[in-house]
């Protein structure tokens, strides 16, 4: 069904800039480059045109959405996605569940209830473990949830030396989740310049409007009632201990970014959270929101090996850069990602170990981009003031017609920008200018 909400974005077009994942900051090259093939500065988005964005390899950052131009960039990203209701936990996922529930239930063996011990060594007890994999899904709920408080349907015990509880709840900022963001950046990223503004601007705003599921079931008090962007809570005896940064879509829960306390590191909560997406997305597609059959976990990247274990989540499939089919990730992705740089699913022969040229011109106007004359004559643009939330009519007109379109710097932002988008979505954003 379509979306009453309005779209509306500032298109940018390539940039070059260095990688996060070639090595540390401090340590990249020359050689060491990110490249995007467009972008789009979010001033709202449907849900269901951001779901078809990152099907065509958008992500996003805050309001800032990005297509990775993979044949120029030093570390090709793959849209990675699981079918969560096809998942059964492998042998260490099962571990790590029994681990984590070991740990709430029992603690160290001496602690009181209500104490925190993220260092303290788990002593063995009895406690609901987690079935081998291909168990059926209703196993695998119950053995991730068996410890949780009722916030998200687990059934904690009171005689549980922790409490353990998962909320999930619409992004926003409090000085909490700051405080959480700031002592991961600082201890895991190395990064000390941290402000509130930067937190709330990269991991709370957010250009998706919310819009209501339509569930055809009965719709359990834990899960969403609405697609937007959310924040996971994860707490022990009331202490946030972890945040997931989720957008829920019409076909998927998507994974934006994850932080928790390094006290709590040996507990491995990144890859417990995706245990809990999965079932997050598992249960709202049970619950009736039938679209809803996905985890995206973001970018796949062969070549950096702390990316690599979104790979150890079965089964998963890449999305192809050419042609935006699905393909299984072991079966064909990974060979040929272990033979080429650059690699293309659907077309095997495209695949290319071609060196980056660094020293490559983006953004002459003069690069031929082939865009239908008739999608250009249907694009629609519009200029400010905006609104939000934008439910009402805008005054708009062709942006062929724009000052913006007869710069052939910032016509060749909107040429890349509506290329990365394909025809069906660029017909139904519109284009701010500002003129």
């Amino acid at each position: 069904m379509p979306s009453s909400i309005i779209s509306i974005g500032q298109a940018t077009g390539p940039r070059r800039s260095s990688c996060g994942y070639c090595s540390p900051p401090g340590e990249r090259s020359q050689a060491d480059t990110f490249v995007q093939s467009g972008g789009l500065v979010g001033i709202q988005l449907s849900c269901d045109v951001y779901q078809r964005m990152i099907d065509r390899g958008w992500r996003r950052s805050g309001t800032w959405c990005y297509k990775p131009w993979l044949e120029k960039s030093c570390c090709p990203q793959y849209t990675i996605r699981l079918d969560a209701t096809a998942f059964a936990p492998s042998k260490s996922q099962r571990k790590l569940i029994t681990r984590w529930n070991r740990y709430v239930t029992e603690g160290d063996g001496s602690e009181g209830r209500g104490t925190s011990g993220p260092n303290q060594s788990a002593q063995p007890s009895k406690v609901a473990k987690p079935t081998k994999s291909g168990s059926s899904p209703a196993d695998f709920l119950t053995s991730l949830h068996a410890v949780e408080k009722n916030s998200l349907g687990g059934s904690s015990s009171a005689s549980t030396k922790h409490i353990f509880e998962v909320t999930l709840e619409p992004s926003s900022l409090t000085q909490e989740k700051y405080d959480l963001y700031d002592l991961y950046q600082k201890n895991i990223h190395k990064d000390k310049e941290n402000t509130v503004s930067g937190f709330k601007r990269f991991l709370v705003t957010s250009p998706l409007a919310s819009e209501p599921i339509a569930y055809s079931g009965s719709r359990k008090e834990h899960l969403p009632q609405e697609y937007g962007s959310y924040h996971q809570m994860y707490r022990v005896d009331g202490k946030l201990i972890a945040m997931g940064v989720l957008d829920i879509l019409p076909s998927c829960v998507s994974s934006v970014y994850f932080v928790y306390d390094p006290a709590w590191e040996k507990h491995s909560l990144g890859k417990l959270s995706a245990l809990r997406e999965i079932a997050l997305a598992r249960k709202m597609h049970e619950a009736g929101a039938k679209d809803l059959k996905y985890l995206y976990m973001g970018f796949y990247i062969q070549s950096c090996q702390k990316m690599r274990y979104k790979g150890d989540y079965q089964p998963s499939f890449l999305a192809d850069p050419e042609d935006y089919t699905w393909h299984p990730l072991d079966i064909v992705c990974r060979p040929l990602l272990e033979k080429h740089r650059y690699a293309c699913f659907s077309a095997p022969e495209r695949s290319s170990n071609a060196e980056v040229d660094d020293d490559e011109d983006l953004e002459t106007p003069s690069t031929p981009i082939e865009v239908d004359e008739a999608l250009l004559s249907s694009l629609q643009a519009a200029t400010p003031p905006f609104r939000s939330p934008l439910r009402s009519p805008l005054t708009v007109l062709p942006i062929t017609r724009t000052k913006t379109w007869r710069d052939p710097y910032e016509r060749g932002d909107i040429l890349h920008c509506v290329k990365g988008l394909g025809e069906e979505v660029s017909r139904e954003i519109i284009f701010a200018v500002y003129v």
